[in-house]
């Protein structure tokens, strides 16, 4: 079904066909239908969906819809949501929701859950806690395989994953682990001690989520444990969790480099105020800081007045250093992203950048002398001399895009406020300096 399917029956007031067809999407897909109508005929089509596929929905809405479908349904309607919901699904929901609308949440959730949101919301926001769930599949080391498969069925529907157990004494401390696959083709009277992994990587409850995305990425889990600082089992982290939080730190990053500070609203979303007071903050620090090249310039008026071309060659060489800068500030900010770079391989990197910077330098300045001096003719010592500056400039702006996003590392700075508009900054004053030192040295100004 696309939206001119979808709009048709609503027209035609098809609502047996409409029903009919949405059971048969994904939730995903249904929520994406319904999202851009008005709050009104939206939950018309929500209230037909079946319980289960309803839930699903609501819980791919935005949180803006959600908003909208909570303040219009019964008190009974919202109860079967909130019942329903998976509890990681209901925490980021109530902590994007105004407080009326917690309050109308809350109201629904039973005792023993309402305690535990109110411990989920007090972890940091960057946290592990703030995004694992409770619906795990819990087992005891004495369990046979036989009685840990009939556990799992009896409780398996209501948690988030079955896929991987965790085995834990009687005081909630993780003990090990062991795979649902293991369970099925293990002998049904081996204990869960004897098939289990007591190797279990985790995370603690207070650790950062980039440093949880990094573990997935490593080692590929759908799910990972979550521990408080008596090594007792608080939740786990499923897959699809980690991925919003591995987009949303790539958005950060993308952000950062543009010189914008961080959001979390969406660009089509968010006001012209809000977009502009993010961008506005940067590109003054960076107008203010560009300045510097404007009293370079003044402070060499005589090497320029004596020698007027020189001026024509400023542009190319103050981008040729911003670029080389940004090629190895990005190529080192995503390497420090995914793991792959950390701070001890830092005398490498200049290494690497220092052997890169030679040969894109000699080849970029060999080129640039044998245009400046047969195709625009401007003097053998000119062309010298805008060529030397040239290969001095790319060498330092690699050397300086190549180092900054580790010392930021090292500052426990976000790496990628080490790149583009920043570094360009930075290399054009560089590039202003070396060139008309250059320029006195080689044409005696």
């Amino acid at each position: 079904m696309d939206e001119r399917r979808l709009e048709c029956l609503i027209q035609e007031k098809n609502y047996a066909i409409l029903k009919k067809e949405l059971e048969e999407l994904n939730a995903v897909d249904v929520a994406d239908l319904l999202e851009p109508l008005n709050v009104n005929t939206a939950l018309l089509i929500f209230r037909m969906l079946s319980k289960d596929l309803a839930v699903e929905v609501f819980s791919s809405f935005s949180i803006d819809k959600q908003r909208d479908i909570i303040g219009l349904v019964t008190d009974k309607e919202l109860k079967n949501i909130v019942e329903e919901l998976f509890f990681d699904d209901m925490i980021d929901i109530i902590e994007e929701m105004p407080a009326n609308v917690v309050k109308k949440i809350l109201i629904h959730a039973k005792e023993e859950e309402r305690n535990l949101i109110n411990q989920f919301l007090r972890y940091p926001p960057d946290s592990a806690g703030s995004i694992m769930t409770i619906e795990y599949v819990d087992l005891k080391k004495g369990m046979t395989a036989k009685n840990a498969l009939k556990h799992i069925k009896e409780t398996g529907l209501d948690k988030e994953t079955v896929y991987t157990c965790y085995v834990t004494d009687k005081n909630r401390k993780l003990e090990g682990i062991v795979s649902l696959r293991k369970l099925v083709i293990s002998d049904e009277n081996k204990t869960i001690e004897e098939i289990m992994d007591t190797d279990v990587i985790y995370v603690n409850t207070h650790d950062d989520q980039e440093t949880v995305a990094s573990i997935f990425k490593k080692y590929g889990f759908l799910a990972l444990p979550v521990v408080d600082n008596e090594n007792r089992l608080t939740g786990i982290i499923t897959v699809d969790d980690i991925m919003e939080v591995i987009d949303q730190e790539n958005t950060e990053d993308f952000q950062r480099m543009a010189a914008i500070a961080p959001s979390e609203e969406k660009y089509i979303d968010a006001s012209v105020l809000s977009l502009a007071k993010d961008r506005v903050l940067w590109l003054l620090i960076l107008m203010i800081s560009a300045t510097m090249t404007a009293s370079i310039i003044r402070r060499f008026e005589d090497v320029l007045a004596t020698i007027v071309v020189l001026t024509a060659f400023i542009p190319m060489l103050m981008n040729t250093g911003g670029n080389s800068g940004n090629q190895a500030s990005t190529l080192v900010i995503r390497g420090i992203s995914l793991g792959e770079i950390e701070l001890k391989d830092a005398p490498k990197i200049l290494w690497k950048e220092f052997r890169i910077s030679l040969m894109v330098g000699i080849i970029l300045s060999v080129v640039n002398f044998f245009k400046n001096y047969l195709f625009d003719r401007v003097g053998l010592l000119v062309s010298f001399t805008v060529s030397i500056t040239l290969f001095i400039t790319v060498v330092i702006s690699k050397m300086i895009g190549g180092v900054l996003p580790m010392i930021a590392k090292k500052l426990n700075l976000d790496p990628a406020i080490m790149a583009g508009p920043l570094i360009t900054t930075l290399v054009d004053v560089l590039s202003l300096i070396i060139y008309f030192s250059v320029a006195q040295s080689i044409l005696n100004l």
